[in-house]
């Protein structure tokens, strides 16, 4: 049975979506405050992390953001208010898999939860697959990277960026693709997301980021890793 951290701090949301959740044969834990989140997750695994922005103590977005720097890798579903793109935006990028906008409807949650869940499963240790590219090392199974033999500090979405484009190395790849396949969008939200990112990564893997010999813009289009 999944495990799922609820943190939202509205008790008729908090029941509202426990009542859903387990009726769907989810084991549900539920914490009000982002503190207790952090203490909470620091003290036992979870499956899944739904984690409203709002917050008592500590916004959603630093909750996720200590996570990501403490190595905690669980699948996060940030809860965001209507029209609020700067929450969902920052929330991705400091190391967020999805997102939902309120007020939403409990099926569309119910699908969110089960792509997230599927794209994790055997994620921490499972995929064996390693990539090397002119000095760059990735284990995908791992989540860990060096760079000339020294340790490079990517995030875990960094990490799935370049293991799709890996695996579909030399080809171009779409914006939306990249939203769609590693973030598991059916349509964008934000090109920008996904060209905010490839500039830390440039940042971080090649040589001269202004001018990248690995990941090139096919403009227009998308991007190509050259391998």
């Amino acid at each position: 049975m999944p495990t799922i951290l609820l943190v939202e701090d509205e008790p008729a949301m908090q029941l509202g979506l426990k009542d859903n959740l387990e009726f769907e044969k989810y084991e549900v834990h539920i914490v009000g405050d982002g503190q207790r989140a952090l203490d909470t997750i620091e003290q036992r695994p979870f499956d899944l992390i739904i984690l409203d922005v709002m917050l008592p103590t500590m916004s959603g977005l630093e909750v996720c953001k200590q996570l990501r720097q403490r190595g905690i890798k669980t699948p996060i579903i940030m809860l965001t208010a209507r029209g609020e793109e700067i929450d969902k935006v920052l929330g991705l990028e400091l190391g967020a898999d999805d997102y939902i906008t309120k007020p939403f409807g409990v099926r569309e949650l119910l699908a969110r939860i089960k792509a997230v869940l599927r794209r994790s499963q055997g994620l921490p240790g499972g995929d064996p697959d390693k990539m090397s590219l002119a000095g760059l090392e990735i284990d995908f199974g791992s989540y860990t990277a060096t760079l000339n033999a020294k340790p490079l500090a990517l995030t875990p979405k960094e990490i799935e960026i370049m293991k799709f484009l890996w695996q579909h190395k030399n080809k171009t790849i779409s914006r939306d693709e990249l939203l769609s396949k590693v973030w598991g969008y059916d349509e964008a939200i934000s090109t920008r997301t996904v060209d905010n990112f490839i500039l830390k990564l440039r940042q971080k893997i090649e040589e001269d980021p202004a001018n990248p010999r690995h990941i090139i813009t096919i403009h227009g289009v998308g991007y190509k890793l050259i391998a």
